[in-house]
Parts: C-alpha cells; structure tokens; sequence
C-alpha cells in the first residue's frame, strides 16, 4: 500500500469487477469480502486514515455488499468494526496497528464465513 497512490471509487470497483469477470471466465465462483477499519495505522510514518479514505471505503463496501455481482459477500467489516467507533478496530480484535487484526481477530473473521457459501450445487464441499 502506498498511501501516496490515490485511487478513485471507480478504479476500486473496476478492479473488483474485473476480478470477478476473470473468475467467471473460468467457471469459478466468486466472493467478495468487505474492507476493514483503519483508523490509526500509520505507514512509514504517514497516517494511512482520513475521512476521504473513509468516504471510498464505505462506497466501495456498499458496492460489495449491494451490487450482487459476488456469488457471496463476507462482511469482515461488520464482524472487526468498533459500534461506537466504525472506522476503527474493535480493541479486543486490533493487534497494535489499527489494521490488522489480533488471533481473537482472525478467529472472529473466520467464524464468521458460512461454510455453506464454499459448496457446490449438490451440497458437497
């Protein structure tokens, strides 16, 4: 990440969708998975947050949550965001940067994915 490299909305989502077409050229599924909290990290010296980062990140969440063009969306958000302060780590789950989360962190994302998203039309895993 450089935070020097300012990428529009549309750039973001672009890649996503391109993403997504290449998947389906393919035949594979695809699943989206929202952008986490970052408020507070700091990289090389440069504070990575501000409120027009925010502005994108929230945009392009909900373009992952409401556009329907994932087979399924993850909402790693939902799961690591602080409800009195959403644009931040939950404490228990930040491990000292403000980005990435602790052990308790990745337990909660990964008890968040529903196992049935990874199954095929029959059921099997």
């Amino acid at each position: 990440m450089n935070p020097a490299e300012e990428v529009t909305i549309e750039q973001i989502i672009q890649g996503h969708q391109q993403l997504i077409e290449r998947a389906r050229a393919r035949g594979l599924k695809i699943f989206g998975c929202t952008l986490t909290p970052m408020e507070g990290f700091v990289l090389a010296g440069t504070p990575v947050f501000s409120p027009a980062r925010e502005a994108k990140r929230q945009a392009v969440n909900a373009w992952i949550r409401n556009s329907g063009k994932y087979d399924g969306v993850i909402d790693f958000d939902r799961v690591l965001h602080d409800p009195n302060s959403p644009t931040k780590i939950l404490a228990i789950y930040d491990s000292g940067d403000h980005v990435h989360p602790n052990d308790a962190g990745y337990k909660a994302l990964a008890d968040a994915i529903d196992l049935k998203l990874f199954r095929d039309n029959e059921g099997q895993q």
